[in-house]
């Protein structure tokens, strides 16, 4: 990756954009598959089909077709691009809302493995952004949309979110997995806290642990079973459960995690010992509201600011939340910037990077920002109030401002967000 991408105003040191570029080099989707085939053979099969879901699917099918003789494919993907086949049939969904792209990707998912027989292998290749992406909801589209917007604007935890959606959808919680009769080898680039199976693109061939009651317990922690539509409370009450871990249909079901956070931060760790850094991680488990988020990062770096006597690089892998209280632009990579912007500013030499690792944060294209201890008062030259930013969720204008947006495009790569403290 072009290590430029990642230069901003404050960020122009080249060790610094290449400790960030090793982390989404190493978590590259096709790389990710290649290592996995290369020691890990596919299990004999009469015919091999290929169904590719979420951010990452494009890469990880172009792997495969080079390397496995695919009869036929479906790709359900956030950016659609052409593969080097013309038996893969290539759908782009909605994210993270689902429209009806994603409906259509549904039945077109459902169509493709309930034709494949018992001797058939079905590999999928799933990734982030699945959930969305492909739907066949127990509910009308609108509202399943209705209820994802207002989970999204509470606050509420991806692993809460699928709980609901895994309840709520054929294809999710197990349910794909449950309309084939092919043996299935399921290869998951993880972009969940944790990696459990079935919250990544809500387990579409992994066991749901969870239950309805689990999922009406979401809607009634965050208060919306008095404002959610009427279909959803019904549909958890009369949809069947979800399989879980002792149903006999797993024992023709293999799901392998092949890349994930921890992965990417443990690369990122390295090439920041490599350029001399004293380097630490910090875990790849923060969640929790962005802001809180931000302060306890920053004690982090303040602890180590006044204990370390060299340049040092920590990293922190998670995924946090965003409550919406205002209507401006941004995303949880952005808004924990924005939040860390007054208590850098305590310290010296010394600068936080956000970054999502599939590049696009929120509703912007950004994929988080950078802030140094010379930030607020650079802000307050301009006339921007960070706070007044802040009450608005306008993140992505203030760093814009400021030109301090890490920009770097889509990845292709999906395996959650990592922040980066620097003490220069």
């Amino acid at each position: 990756m072009d290590t430029s991408a990642f230069f901003t105003h404050s960020l122009r040191d080249p060790r610094l954009a290449q400790v960030l570029s090793a982390a989404i080099e190493a978590v590259e989707p096709g790389e990710a598959v290649t290592r996995h085939l290369q020691s890990n053979p596919l299990p004999p099969a009469r015919r091999v089909f290929v169904l590719g879901l979420g951010k990452a699917a494009i890469a990880m099918t172009q792997t495969v077709v080079r390397l496995v003789d695919v009869i036929r494919g479906l790709v359900i993907t956030k950016h659609a691009a052409p593969v080097d086949s013309d038996s893969v049939t290539v759908i782009e969904g909605g994210h993270p809302v689902p429209n009806i792209h994603s409906l259509e990707a549904g039945r077109a998912a459902l169509d493709f493995v309930s034709a494949l027989s018992a001797d058939d292998l079905l590999l999928c290749l799933i990734s982030g952004g699945g959930s969305a992406l492909m739907t066949a909801p127990r509910v009308p589209l609108e509202d399943l949309q209705s209820l994802t917007r207002s989970l999204l604007a509470c606050g509420a935890r991806i692993d809460e979110i699928n709980t609901l959606r895994r309840h709520l959808d054929q294809v999710k919680g197990g349910g794909l997995a449950q309309a084939t009769q092919a043996r299935v080898v399921s290869l998951l680039l993880s972009d969940v806290v944790g990696n459990p199976l079935e919250a990544i693109a809500s387990g579409p061939t992994a066991p749901d642990p969870t239950t309805r009651e689990d999922a009406f317990n979401v809607l009634k922690k965050y208060g919306l079973t008095q404002s959610i539509p009427a279909t959803i409370l019904r549909a958890l009450e009369e949809a069947p459960e979800t399989p879980k871990a002792d149903d006999p249909l797993f024992a023709r079901v293999e799901n392998i995690v092949i890349g994930s956070n921890a992965l990417a931060a443990q690369a990122a760790l390295g090439q920041a010992r490599a350029k001399r850094f004293q380097a630490e991680f910090l875990g790849d488990d923060w969640q929790g509201e962005a802001r809180e988020t931000a302060e306890r990062l920053c004690r982090e770096l303040a602890l180590r600011v006044d204990s370390t006597p060299r340049t040092f690089c920590l990293v922190a892998g998670g995924e946090t939340t965003v409550t919406l209280r205002g209507n401006g632009k941004g995303g949880r990579n952005q808004e924990l910037a924005l939040a860390a912007v007054p208590l850098l500013a305590r310290m010296k030499n010394v600068m936080l990077v956000t970054l999502a690792t599939d590049g696009e944060d929120g509703n912007s294209t950004a994929a988080g920002a950078v802030v140094t201890d010379g930030t607020l008062a650079r802000a307050q030259t301009r006339g921007l109030d960070y706070a007044d930013f802040l009450a608005r969720n306008d993140s992505n204008s203030f760093f814009a401002a400021l030109d301090d947006l890490l920009e770097i495009g889509s990845t292709g790569t999906n395996v959650n967000d990592l922040t980066f403290l620097f003490g220069l």
